[in-house]
């Protein structure tokens, strides 16, 4: 089938309580680790590029990747640009045939981040496009965007409230104590922060930084009306680990398939296992 829109993805995981996995791509076998895990659980899923991701692998070989996957694929697909931090980029993706752009104007004074968000907001509209913004910095970093713990800031309830009404904006993404990256202990989610923010925004909530979260908070979140859950230092961890101990193990190795097979098997493993956390195996 064809790549659908996250907005659809998120619409339907409203309606039946459950969260959607978001999972970072940086080449062939994570998007391969990708669909073959949401095949074997029956699962929508969301493929996401960062602004490094494609740096890396170019613009139009994450979009070719994204549209084969979901073609061969039997469950619903989204391609989804994470943390885009100008309209430029966003319309290039956009352009290229993602499905959904995340413009992140988290840095930006509220009113700057809602009029750049009515910016991409306005094009996207025309031509079909979902809309992911942020509010509240995330602390950590992802690719060359970075947040000093001291600078983390978590998002305001009742700006998000005027933030949603003021754009119309498809989903949000909300700071409530993740962080990009590994962590160092056990992040602590504010759940009451979280369960505000829901009771007052109508539309889908996004959480970020969601590698090392431990599931019980991760489903508690869900229940609270977390309905897109990103996830890509836990597939970076179980790809490179794996290619390690294969190298380690056969030191004389030069065959890459024997290398990067194992470690897109795990990756398909480590996302199989979020996606049962998520609630979303059997709904495709």
């Amino acid at each position: 089938m064809a790549l659908v829109t996250v907005s659809e993805i998120l619409q339907r995981a409203e309606e039946g309580k459950y969260a959607v996995g978001a999972f970072n791509c940086n080449n062939m076998e994570i998007v391969q680790a990708i669909i073959g895990a949401a095949e074997a659980e029956k699962s929508p899923v969301i493929i996401q590029a960062s602004q490094g991701a494609i740096k890396y692998a170019g613009l139009d070989w994450i979009t070719g990747m994204a549209k084969l996957a979901a073609q061969q694929a039997g469950v619903p697909v989204a391609l989804h640009l994470d943390h885009g931090t100008s309209f430029e980029q966003c319309m290039q993706c956009i352009k290229a045939g993602f499905t959904s752009v995340m413009f992140d104007g988290s840095k930006l004074p509220l009113e700057e981040n809602i009029a750049e968000t009515n910016r991409v907001l306005a094009v996207a509209r025309a031509v079909g496009v979902s809309v992911e913004a942020e509010l509240g910095k995330i602390g950590g970093t992802e690719d060359d965007i970075t947040v000093s713990e001291r600078e983390a800031m978590l998002t305001d309830p009742q700006e998000a409230k005027e933030f949603v009404e003021r754009t119309g904006v498809d989903s949000l993404a909300v700071a409530i104590g993740t962080a990009h990256g590994q962590y160092k202990g056990e992040p602590k989610l504010d759940f009451e922060r979280l369960k505000e923010i829901k009771s007052l925004v109508n539309v889908p909530i996004v959480l970020h930084g969601s590698s090392g979260v431990p599931d019980e908070a991760i489903k508690k979140a869900i229940s609270l009306g977390v309905r897109k859950v990103n996830i890509d230092t836990n597939i970076r961890e179980a790809f490179t680990n794996t290619m390690r101990r294969v190298i380690n193990e056969k030191p004389g190795e030069i065959d890459p398939r024997k290398i990067l097979g194992p470690a897109r098997e795990a990756a398909m493993e480590i996302i199989r296992e979020k996606i049962r956390v998520f609630g979303s195996s059997g709904r495709a």
